[in-house]
């Protein structure tokens, strides 16, 4: 009887243990997350169908490159306008929604990296709009010129600086390591009678190649920037590409017509945990076997 009760307590505890295993999140490398991010230069180029996310926000954006539209009676507000070729999708995703390009007014980005921003110059040109940034990423924009072009800069923010226009207030939350001024944007909308507050997550993202161990500032703005994130109110967390926020699953939910999948504070919290268990994994790898080879050039390890 002993016997039989111990095989028992053995095949529960095998049961538990692989239970267990199956329920316990994934753990990414940076570089895991870099691809997730980035994915190929298919998915870069490759329109996403444009769609409303919620309230007054859309997306414009491509498979890996996020864009955001926001709307207003008195013009609308662009978020990130990624490389320079990802124009013509931009612009064709913002008439298929029914609005017009002209209209933009306001041209904001998540950070100085050129699948965000780089792109900034030639949608300006094209419809007068404010290209505005924060002033810790200023220099690496100006160094950005596609075809030659100077980047655009008609207001530099500072963190916790606020852009209005009509009756929208986004805030600007400084959240930097991924760059020296990558920004986070904050702002409330309203759908079905409520209030609600989004986030768009610059990126908390470690470029790979970075050297984390010899750069304890960087370390120092990193923490920050985790700590700013925790602190917010997040109902809907958007970011700079679409798979930090699980678009594509939350877009083929759309359709059943249930409680809309955009609205994901548990989603936030377990991104941001994610991105900064990645980050203190590379550090105190960093700090076992030291910085990573040095390399040239921008490359792929940018997002």
């Amino acid at each position: 009887m002993r016997k039989k009760i111990s095989s028992v307590g053995v095949a529960l505890l095998l049961f538990t243990t692989i239970a267990a295993a199956m329920q316990a999140p994934r753990v990414w490398t940076i570089s895991e997350l870099f691809t997730r991010n980035v994915g190929t230069r298919e998915q870069q180029d490759k329109q996403f169908p444009p769609h409303k996310i919620i309230g007054n926000v859309y997306y414009v954006g491509t498979e890996s490159l996020a864009v955001f539209l926001v709307t207003t009676p008195q013009g609308h507000i662009v978020i990130n306008t990624d490389y320079e070729r990802n124009n013509g999708v931009i612009r064709d995703s913002i008439s298929k929604l029914g609005f017009k390009v002209e209209d933009v007014k306001i041209i904001l980005g998540s950070h100085a990296h050129g699948d965000h921003m780089e792109g900034d110059a030639l949608l300006k040109q094209q419809t007068g709009a404010q290209v505005m940034a924060m002033a810790e990423d200023v220099d690496a924009l100006k160094a950005m010129r596609p075809g030659g072009k100077d980047h655009p800069i008609d207001r530099v923010l500072h963190d916790g600086e606020q852009v209005k226009l009509g009756d929208m207030t986004l805030t600007a939350r400084w959240t930097p390591g991924h760059t020296n001024g990558c920004t986070t944007w904050t702002f409330k909308v309203q759908e079905g009678g409520r209030s609600y507050d989004v986030l768009i997550i610059g990126s908390v993202g470690v470029n790979n190649g970075t050297n984390l161990v010899g750069d304890p500032a960087r370390v120092a703005q990193y923490r920050q920037s985790f700590k700013t994130l925790r602190a917010q109110h997040v109902d809907v967390p958007l970011g700079s590409h679409p798979a930090m926020y699980n678009m594509a699953e939350k877009y083929a939910k759309l359709a059943s017509g249930g409680p809309n999948p955009y609205i994901d504070a548990k989603g936030f919290l377990d991104e941001v945990t994610i991105q900064e268990t990645a980050f203190n994994n590379e550090l105190k790898n960093q700090e076992v076997n030291g910085p990573p080879t040095a390399r040239g050039g921008r490359g792929r390890g940018q997002d």
